[in-house]
Formats: structure tokens, C-alpha cells, sequence
């Protein structure tokens, strides 16, 4: 695993849409997902390629994602080839037919590291509403059963817009019957079918954050949140008041193009897959030359250059804002991040303060 001072080298988590083809129709997709394949998404020949490239670049986790991964009938050989080369590969398929125990247990015997499934809302009503397909929400929990069964790490991801957050109590207390070894809260970025209108303001965000941090002492289950870095304040402030520093490590600043890289179904390379500013792309240019040299990556990776009030936030190491929101909102990446209700002091605090 890759520790905040080598993301100049290596980023922590690389994401590899590997299709964007998918049977559903989620009110969210960032990808606004189809049901068919792009003709233009890289072939078996450049996608071993791109593995080859990835392993270069040495990231802590691959993930691959879409649409939907299933959807590509080469998965399977991906998957080989990637853990061949030695890579930590975790994958994140959608909940429909294709997703069977029997799949589930071939991916955990082709070495995937780790599933991630959706759970967006406690009851069929509310994650059905969010992911527009009939069923989906009795086939998650089915999904999950057969990867807890295989013995395969389960994490669930969950998506947080003005129409989930309403149920997150009770995603909440269903998440800790079902004991995953994360889980993951998005909250939601403008873009693709995602509109301005489903994001939270900065007041919900806020009293989300700390409502994520008491579910997690209580619970057990680490959460780790996206497109929302400001969570992380709220760990080290609860922490300090509550005198826990010593229990858990302190959060790594991994933010979109630090410590992280998306790339493409067409190879397209990007900070993040809610940052949709390409930087090159990866069957013309290496994934490691465009990860450590590209520009924006590196104006990404430099707190210095972040303006605002996250350019004189004392956390900004450790946070820095959501850059994909702040490009979505104002069209500049480092500009601040307007869904963090944070006001920082008027002088800055030495970073001992923070540890």
C-alpha cells in the first residue's frame, strides 16, 4: 500500500472502467450507463496492455468498475492477467442477472481481492426508487449472502443525494446487521444523470459526517467517504475531543488526482471519474507519465495552489476538498469546495496541531 508522500509516484487507488454498458439505470450514473458496449472501449489486446501499465504504475488497489464489469465478456481473462501481474484487484459489479453465486464465487477464485456492492437505501422502496430497476434490492441482499459466504471481503457502497439521505438511519442500521469490512458513502457529484438538485448543501453534509463517526464507533465498520474529504476533518476534530488519537491511523489526504487516477472504457485518463478534465490517454501515452507529469495532477497534488477558504484550511493536507465538486459548481478544480460548512481560523494552526 502507497503512503501519502509517494503520490507523486503511485496513486493509492486506481479505477479502471472497464465498460460503461450496464442494465440498470440509476438516477445518479456518473457514466449515464447504456445497456450496450461502446465499440470504442479498449479491445482484449489494449486492455492487457493497460494491465501492464498498471503495474508499472504500482497503485495499492485496481478497482474495476463501469457500468457494469460483467458486461464485458473478456472479464475474466482481465482479471487473470491483472493478478498475474501481481496487482491487488478489487472489483464493483452492478446487481443484476449476470451477478449469480456461481459469478460470484469464479471472481473470487480468479483472485479478486475484494467486492463492492450498492446499498442505497434499507428497504426495497427506497433503493429501488434510486437504482429504477424492480427487484434489485432483495438480489443485493442475495449478492451479499454469496460473497460472505465464498469468504470474499464485502464492502458496500452507498450513495448519498437529497433523495437517500431522508433513509440513512436505517441504511445505516442495516449496513451494521450486515458487517462489511467498509463502508463506503458517496455523496453525490453533479454530472451524468446526477443533477445540481441531488446534492446535499453543506449544513447536511456536516451533520452527515458526524453522524457517520458515532455509527462507526458504535458499529465497528470503518467508513470511508467520497467526493466529501471533509469527513476527514471531523475524524481528527472527534478524535482530539474525545482523546482517541491513538486508535485509529490518521486519514491519508487522497483526493481526486492525489493518490488517485481513473481511466477510461476508452482509455481516457482522468483525476477522478467526477473530475471530468482528461489529461491524456493511455493508447497513446503511458499511465505512470500521465499520472506523475500531467499538469492538472500535479496542480491537483500541490495544497499550496487551492483556493478559497480550502487554500487557508489548517486541514487541507489531510482533506483539501472535493475537487470534483468544486469544478462541478464553479468550472475550476481548485477552487473551494462549496459543500463544506468549515470556516477556518484567520491564522493557520502549525500541522502539530492536527496530529
Amino acid at each position: 500500500m502507497q503512503f501519502e508522500n509517494d503520490f507523486n509516484r503511485a496513486p493509492l487507488v486506481a479505477i479502471w472502467e472497464v465498460t460503461r454498458a450496464c442494465d440498470l439505470c440509476c438516477v445518479h450514473c456518473r457514466a449515464s450507463a447504456r445497456p450496450n458496449r461502446d465499440p470504442h472501449e479498449l479491445s482484449t489486446e489494449e486492455a492487457i496492455g493497460l494491465i501492464d501499465q498498471l503495474r508499472e504504475l504500482e497503485p495499492g488497489v485496481v478497482v474495476l468498475t463501469g457500468g457494469d464489469p460483467l458486461k464485458r465478456p473478456d472479464l475474466f481473462a482481465l482479471i487473470e492477467a491483472a493478478v498475474r501481474a501481481q496487482l491487488n484487484v478489487a472489483i464493483t459489479p452492478s446487481v443484476t442477472p449476470l451477478l449469480t453465486a456461481d459469478t460470484i464465487r469464479r471472481l473470487a477464485a480468479a483472485g479478486i481481492s475484494r467486492i463492492a456492492l450498492s446499498l442505497d437505501g434499507p428497504d426495497a422502496p427506497n433503493h429501488e426508487a434510486f437504482r429504477r430497476t424492480a427487484g434489485v434490492f432483495a438480489a443485493t441482499l442475495r449478492a451479499i449472502a454469496a460473497v460472505q459466504a465464498c469468504g470474499l471481503p464485502l464492502q458496500i457502497n452507498t450513495s448519498l443525494s437529497r433523495q437517500t439521505v431522508r433513509s440513512l438511519a436505517g441504511t445505516a442500521q442495516l449496513v451494521a446487521k450486515l458487517k462489511p469490512v467498509l463502508w463506503s458513502v458517496f455523496f453525490v457529484v453533479p454530472g451524468g444523470r446526477a443533477t445540481r438538485e441531488q446534492q446535499l448543501d453543506a449544513a447536511t453534509c456536516e451533520g452527515v459526517f458526524h453522524h457517520l463517526y458515532d455509527w462507526s464507533e458504535t458499529s465497528g465498520v470503518p467508513v470511508k467517504t467520497t467526493a466529501a474529504p471533509a469527513y476527514r476533518r471531523v475524524v481528527i476534530e472527534e478524535h482530539k475531543v474525545r482523546r482517541q488519537a491513538g486508535r485509529r491511523p490518521r486519514p491519508l489526504g487522497v483526493n481526486d488526482g492525489k493518490g488517485f487516477v481513473f481511466v477510461s472504457h476508452t482509455g481516457d485518463v482522468y483525476p477522478s471519474g467526477f473530475l471530468p478534465l482528461g489529461v491524456g490517454n493511455v493508447r497513446g501515452t503511458r499511465l505512470a507519465e500521465i499520472y506523475r507529469t500531467s499538469p492538472l495532477f500535479q496542480a491537483l497534488r500541490d495544497d499550496h495552489q487551492l483556493q478559497g477558504k480550502c487554500g487557508r484550511c489548517p486541514f487541507k493536507h489531510v482533506c483539501g476538498g472535493s475537487r470534483a465538486r468544486a469544478y462541478a459548481m464553479s468550472g475550476n478544480p481548485l477552487a473551494e469546495d462549496p459543500t463544506c460548512i468549515y470556516e477556518p481560523p484567520t491564522s493557520m494552526p502549525s500541522s502539530t496541531m492536527l496530529q
